[in-house]
């Protein structure tokens, strides 16, 4: 409770002063001495703004937190979004498990490397072995959402800032993505929380052992770019030119840091320091390919299971019209749903 609190930037007389409660009986309530009725139960959950199963039910473990260090640090900028990026998670996972119960969402397998990963080499290799699995070859990656649910991950797009959290609960494999980065940020700190569930980094003894968080972060960041933009795709033959490099960052969509961090690994340097300063314009764009690039994760907020998980459960009169907005996440809105007052449960 003091955790979320301080996430949300409350001190103990202002969450006293929301509850109706004097400061000494919040104070209490932290320290676990005093004991909470159902019904400030209800109002802490309100305005700590999680659910009440927040209070009542083992979290699930968070395998990544890409802000900071697992820590209890809420006096930090940096450690305020990283705990509200847990809390999202948490809660995400939750409205999972309550679709998979209705019957309308199944778990998918996660796909773990079956190769141990500890450095940057081996990470490519994952990353080049995950895109054959998948039927993929060198080819962009179309929808960053759908490959995650098929390796294994449903993934939820937050206005929150930070960048990214994931974790895996029995057989569920669940990560919170922030929308406040660019498009081509946003692309990566998917792959990159997808790469926590494949290399199982938190349980491998090469990788989640033997090397420090942020060793273990930096592997996990080349798989990541890796598995968007393969090293092997760049031509052989003389130095890139610059309008060469646009057109594959716009091809695979992906940021130009990272597309400069690929060329430079297969070998197709040296890169200009200028370039790196500069980021293509659209109209750079537009002369190298005649089109400029569009996000995959500008709309959406769920994965299209879920989002077909959750309709199936409105269809079948099984949620209500504002629970099923509400576990749609800003995708939809009251009025984009059609009127079916047979499966609308709300009077």
């Amino acid at each position: 409770m003091q955790t979320t609190r301080a996430s949300l930037g409350l001190s103990q007389s202002e969450l006293a002063e929301a509850m109706g409660l004097d400061r000494t009986m919040v104070a209490k309530i932290e320290a676990g001495t005093r004991r909470v009725d159902a019904l400030e139960l209800a109002r802490l959950a309100a305005v700590l703004k999680v659910p009440m199963a927040h209070f009542l039910e083992e979290q699930p473990p968070v395998l990544s937190r890409r802000t900071v260090p697992l820590t209890e640090d809420t006096t930090t900028g940096a450690g305020r979004e990283s705990n509200l990026l847990d809390l999202a998670l948490e809660s995400w996972m939750r409205e999972l498990r309550q679709l998979i119960e209705l019957g309308t969402l199944a778990t998918r397998p996660a796909m773990t490397c079956p190769s141990p990963v500890s450095d940057g080499s081996t990470a490519r290799a994952a990353a080049r072995w995950l895109r054959g699995e998948l039927g993929l070859g060198v080819e962009p990656i179309d929808s960053m959402l759908s490959l995650c649910e098929r390796a294994g991950q449903f993934v939820l797009l937050t206005d929150l800032a930070g960048e990214g959290a994931s974790a895996v609960d029995g057989d569920l494999g669940a990560a919170v993505v922030s929308l406040k980065g660019d498009p081509g940020r946003r692309r990566a700190t998917a792959a990159h929380e997808l790469g926590h569930l494949v290399l199982g980094d938190e349980y491998s003894s090469d990788l989640g052992v033997h090397a420090s968080r942020a060793s273990r972060e930096a592997t996990i960041d080349t798989f990541a770019a890796e598995l968007l933009l393969p090293s092997s795709i760049f031509p052989d033959g003389d130095t890139l030119t610059r309008e060469q490099l646009v057109g594959i960052a716009a091809r695979y969509r992906t940021s130009w840091s990272l597309t400069l961090r690929q060329a430079t690994a297969a070998g197709r340097g040296p890169i200009p320091k200028a370039w790196a300063r500069s980021n293509p314009t659209k109209a750079e764009f537009l002369e190298a390919l005649g089109w400029a690039p569009q996000s995959d994760l500008e709309s959406v907020r769920v994965s299209p299971a879920v989002a077909n998980a959750v309709m199936r459960a409105w269809r079948q009169g099984l949620i209500t019209r504002r629970r099923c907005v509400e576990l749609m996440h800003g995708q939809i809105q009251e009025g984009d749903l059609p009127e079916d007052p047979e499966t609308d449960l709300e009077p």
